[in-house]
């Protein structure tokens, strides 16, 4: 059995910077969204920090954590 991938924890002592993190992207109920593969959406249900349910027109998607291809509009 392996273990989940971890990011390695940066050391104070490093002589490099540390590297800058985003924070997580959030979404509410009815935020109007745009995806890289499904277009123009809505949001309509939101489970925090796991993923958000999208009513494309066409079709409901539900777009996990961290919404890589989704932007809030």
């Amino acid at each position: 059995m392996t273990k989940p991938f971890a990011p390695k924890r940066h050391l104070p002592t490093s002589p490099f910077k540390a590297p800058v993190t985003a924070p997580p992207k959030q979404f509410a109920v009815g935020d109007q969204v745009t995806h890289d593969m499904y277009g123009l959406g809505r949001v309509i249900g939101v489970e925090e920090g796991i993923a958000a349910l999208v009513d494309f027109g066409s079709a409901q998607q539900r777009i996990l954590s961290p919404y890589s291809k989704m932007t809030k509009l």
